[in-house]
């Protein structure tokens, strides 16, 4: 029997028969890991609760033929019982551990920096210091940063002309000048590009600056940003809760125009 030990962050559950889960963690040295936690559904099970998603455990395994299997798990950071009770943090952060899920292909594949944008985001969430909105669009930008589909934010996507630049194209890859531009792009504000770039470099004193209208439009260039590249849709992005805990700028203009020129 072959055990080895890591650290991991649950991103999902399914269950396994009668009493048993298999569980995917996205662990610091062996990336995705995807194992069975046997007799976790019973009441008197030893740790089955500490397997739940977003729970931050310490796990040892042992490998088996198909799937390896959980022998021990100690908690680490108890992220999820703050998470699950604050509605907006659980809806963050189902898109967060789904977006990990879907970056992480293959498994046994090490992903060390994903690991830390995953746990940095959870602890953020349960820490409740910061609009759980931002952590989770944040978040984003850096994963995709880590696959290799950031946005051109201040630079021309196609030519890499410095900026500021006015239009927003998906397709393109982000910004682009105005020799670059192509029918269908956006024309965000000025404040959108200045939080996406506050978002993605973890500049929060300039992002948590940002009108509920500017968040909002930025909101929506990264998930189209996002799911583009992913090539489908993410069930839990659209159930993210992104009402800010106090009201702001209630009724203000949207900040994104389309741009019809061909």
């Amino acid at each position: 029997m072959s055990l080895y030990r890591d650290t991991g962050v649950v991103l999902r559950t399914h269950k396994l028969g009668e009493a048993d889960r298999i569980i995917t963690l996205l662990t610091r040295r062996h990336g995705k890991v995807r194992a069975v936690a046997k007799g976790v559904r019973r009441t008197g099970s030893r740790f089955g609760a500490r397997l739940e998603p977003f729970g931050h455990v310490d796990v040892q395994f042992y490998t088996g033929r198909t799937l390896d299997v959980v022998t021990q798990v100690q908690t680490v950071d108890a992220f999820a019982l703050p998470i699950v009770a604050d509605y907006q943090a659980y809806t963050a952060a189902s898109a967060i551990a789904e977006t990990a899920d879907r970056l992480t292909a293959e498994e046994g594949e090490p992903a060390l920096k994903l690991y830390l944008l995953v746990t940095g985001a959870l602890r953020a969430l349960a820490g409740g210091e910061r609009e759980s909105a931002l952590v989770l669009d944040a978040f984003l930008l850096r994963a995709m940063a880590f696959a290799g589909w950031a946005p051109a934010i201040s630079e021309c996507a196609r030519c890499g002309d410095p900026g500021p630049h006015r239009a927003f194209n998906v397709a393109a890859g982000g910004a682009l000048c105005a020799r670059c531009r192509v029918a269908g792009c956006v024309l965000p504000s000025p404040e959108v590009f200045g939080l996406l770039a506050a978002l993605l470099h973890g500049d929060w004193a300039e992002a948590e600056t940002s009108t509920a209208a500017v968040r909002r439009d930025t909101s929506g260039l990264v998930a189209a940003h996002l799911q583009y590249h992913l090539e489908r849709q993410l069930r839990s992005l659209p159930l993210v809760d992104r009402r800010a805990r106090e009201t702001r700028e209630v009724g203000s203009a949207a900040t994104v125009t389309v741009d019809s020129e061909e």
